[in-house]
């Protein structure tokens, strides 16, 4: 039983820390979502993160009761703690599932729906939502094109729309600290030679990576907590209600 209890105490004190990464990550997916929403096209993208910072906030309350039960038994406070277990168990569970089978589906997404919006870019000064999120990629991400910055010598992309005696790529693809940088492609060392493809997916199967564990280990502990708590249960038998 003391077993139990200094298990119950340590991942009572564990599930707060855990709480702020799990809040992390799912934070970190929703904005991924919405910062590069139009290449990622799937609306139940942000679910996971969704799940995520659900179950953080339900592993506050889960770490106080498991740290009083350590301290002090309850059957009350016991069965509310196997409740909250399971219901965090379930999000914790859903949100991983989710999160890698969005990992394992995007990279095929990602490259025709990048392939598309970065096909129409207007220029710079374009009202038109898709330029701007080409733009706005490829600042973030520091990066040119979708595999590189040969992707602007294509017909395709803002050659064909912006007529000019040189080939040339957008804006936003120079570096910041050539300040003089007027899109010129034949100044290589004035671009992002890296392209936005392999960038947008790296950073999609991190995010998604550190939620999955994130989940995995926390579901391990929620597992453990639970035992505890039942070893405890098991050995202090129920208690008669009596009016006074």
């Amino acid at each position: 039983r003391s077993f139990a209890r200094i298990m119950l105490l340590f991942s009572g004190l564990l599930f707060w820390g855990a709480a702020a990464a799990l809040a992390f990550s799912g934070v970190f997916v929703i904005l991924m979502y919405k910062n590069y929403r139009c290449f990622l096209q799937d609306s139940f993208l942000p679910l996971p993160g969704w799940l995520a910072i659900a179950a953080a906030f339900g592993l506050l309350p889960t770490g106080i009761l498991a740290i009083s039960i350590s301290a002090k038994n309850s059957r009350c406070r016991q069965g509310v703690l196997m409740y909250l277990l399971l219901i965090l168990l379930c999000l914790e569970m859903s949100s991983a599932l989710l999160a890698k089978t969005y990992s394992a589906r995007m990279t095929s997404e990602l490259k025709s729906t990048m392939g598309h919006v970065f096909s129409h870019y207007n220029g710079r000064y374009s009202e038109n939502p898709g330029s701007r999120a080409v733009d706005k990629i490829q600042r973030n991400l520091q990066c040119c094109g979708v595999q590189n910055y040969t992707d602007w010598l294509t017909t395709s992309t803002i050659s064909s729309h912006l007529p000019t005696e040189k080939a040339c790529a957008p804006e936003s693809c120079c570096k910041e600290k050539y300040s003089n940088c007027r899109d010129d492609i034949c100044h290589l060392e004035h671009l992002f030679q890296e392209g936005c493809l392999r960038k947008l997916e790296d950073q999609v199967h991190f995010v998604m990576l550190c939620l999955f564990w994130c989940c995995i280990v926390l579901g391990v502990l929620e597992l453990l907590a639970g035992f505890s708590n039942g070893i405890l249960m098991r050995h202090q038998p129920f208690q008669d209600f009596r009016i006074l």
